[in-house]
């Protein structure tokens, strides 16, 4: 699917290293969603994203809005890479890779020569009515949650 700023952002419901599940729907009209989706709980990248997302956090809730991972691991590696980094943001379960499809990042990739199947970091800013506003496509974990802020301060 290849999605646009100003289209409707995909729904979903998945599990969450809360124990309950979350739905796009929770949030409409509510808050504006920053839904950054990475490869691996606990990788170096994604660690540095993550951390990012946690010092700004109070920042990105007094701007109304609420930070959502999304990676295809499970809930008890979520669990941990939460514990580990005293992460304040819930993080989904996509272990059958339907948001990661819906939204486009589950991509070819290739290693040393080797193609496969994964996550293409990117953040998706969904504002409170549902709809794209920004998206961020190939992000540099260094400095990427100080490019949110911005954007979410012109909400």
């Amino acid at each position: 699917m290849n999605l646009n700023v100003g289209d409707n952002a995909p729904t979903f419901t998945a599990p969450v290293s809360n124990g309950q599940n979350v739905s796009l729907k929770d949030f409409k009209g509510q808050k504006n969603v920053v839904l950054y989706f990475y490869p691996k709980d606990d990788t170096p990248g994604c660690t540095v994203e993550a951390c990012g997302f946690r010092d700004k956090n109070a920042a990105i809730e007094k701007l109304d809005a609420v930070v959502l991972g999304v990676s295809p691991d499970g809930l008890a590696a979520h669990e941990k890479f939460i514990e580990k980094f005293s992460l304040p943001f819930i993080l989904l379960a996509d272990t059958d890779k339907k948001i990661c499809q819906d939204y486009g990042v589950w991509v070819e990739k290739s290693m040393y020569g080797k193609n496969y199947m994964g996550v293409a970091r990117t953040t998706f800013i969904i504002d409170k009515s549902g709809k794209i506003a920004k998206i961020f496509e190939k992000v540099k974990p260094e400095g990427h949650d100080a490019e949110v802020l911005e954007v979410l301060k012109t909400l």
